[in-house]
């Protein structure tokens, strides 16, 4: 009798061992198909998840690329990138990223360099949604656009440090890649890479409600606050901003609001001046902060703000303008004339901050 449930337990361990085995196996299979489905952009690729409707941003150092020396690719009539007669425009190390882009959508990507004086160039192709070619490994694309420093000037055109591509899809999504390389074998600089991605498909994070607090401000005063990023939340959809009505910000400068809101309500009288500014406590966060101007009975807050009387931002400059200096804090003025109005305050992180104390400073005059 013992033999027999010593049998019994040995074949009751042996099933709860394959069971265990085949739930194991079944993980590790959605793994890999989870895996395969998910970061298919090969190694060597920097991929960025771009969200529909806002401005993503990607920060790098031409230091972390490779030199590619056979450009062929990018003059083959199936390519069309750029032509051989450019090719020393592309002789620096090449950084590559990679992202989706849905259907009905129109990207517009810039890389935009820290030094003004460092010479960088851009490229990028448009693959299907299924197909992920490297180059020098590009045999062909759907198309390829590069950007790099001009031989001339075109008329009625400028260009700055900054260089941009776009791309347009319509009924079907496609895979993007990116090239950020430096000119005359430049190897080394820092950049932001910013993909602007306006989408019939809407960006569906749920936004958080806002935290909002009551400012009193005093003619012929200066009054305080004390606040913390950590205390607000993220506003996703910045569409807003760069609306003509409201016009408070460029969407090229999204990425400087892209960290927690902190919202601040308070009045300004009539024939009266207001400077607001935020100084953060670390010199080393780097803080933003806007202000608009609404009728006293207007209760349109952000996102929905879809017109205003007036609305000024602040954030880090991207460079320096001749007679002025900048350091951490950032300041806005508005003015009102006959009327009283209410003003609603934002003061927002950089690059995705979502903590830092700061004081608010509102002075009225």
């Amino acid at each position: 009798m013992k033999t027999d449930k010593s049998k019994q337990r040995n074949i009751s361990n042996l099933k709860k061992i394959k069971m265990k085995l085949t739930k194991l196996l079944i993980v590790l299979f959605l793994l890999m198909t989870f895996q395969k489905t998910f970061a298919q952009f090969p190694e060597g690729v920097n991929f960025i998840n771009a969200k529909p409707n806002t401005v993503t941003t990607f920060s790098g150092n031409l230091s972390s690329g490779k030199f590619i020396n056979d450009l062929s690719w990018a003059s083959k009539s199936s390519v069309a990138c750029f032509p051989a007669t450019q090719n020393k425009k592309f002789t620096g190390k090449h950084v590559l990223h990679g992202f989706k882009i849905p259907p009905y959508s129109e990207v517009y990507v810039s890389v935009i360099p820290k030094e003004r004086n460092k010479n960088f160039s851009i490229y990028g192709y448009q693959v299907g949604a299924n197909s992920y070619p490297v180059v020098p490994n590009l045999t062909s694309c759907v198309s390829c656009e590069a950007e790099h420093k001009w031989d001339y000037k075109k008329a009625g055109k400028t260009q700055d440090h900054t260089r941009t591509i776009r791309f347009n899809s319509t009924n079907h999504p496609y895979n993007i890649f990116i090239g950020v390389t430096g000119a005359d074998g430049l190897a080394e600089g820092e950049y932001t890479l910013e993909i602007n991605l306006k989408s019939r498909v809407q960006n569906k994070e749920e936004q958080k409600p806002l935290k909002m607090y009551s400012a009193k401000s005093v003619k012929g005063k200066t009054v305080a606050y004390k606040g913390d990023l950590a205390d607000g939340v993220k506003i996703h959809d910045l569409r807003w901003a760069s609306r003509s009505s409201v016009a408070c910000f460029p969407a090229t400068q999204n990425h400087k609001f892209t960290g927690n809101h902190i919202i601040y309500i308070t009045e300004i009288p009539p024939h009266s001046k207001m400077d607001i500014t935020v100084i953060p406590d670390d010199k080393n966060k780097n803080m933003s902060i806007y202000a608009y101007m609404v009728g006293l009975n207007n209760n349109a807050m952000v996102p929905n703000l879809s017109s205003c009387v007036t609305c000024e931002a602040e954030h880090n400059r991207d460079y320096k303008k001749r007679g002025k200096t900048q350091d951490h804090t950032r300041t806005v003025h508005l003015n009102a004339i006959n009327n009283p109005y209410k003003v609603v305050i934002g003061v927002a992180g950089a690059d995705g901050l979502t903590e830092g104390s700061f004081i608010l400073k509102i002075k009225t005059e």
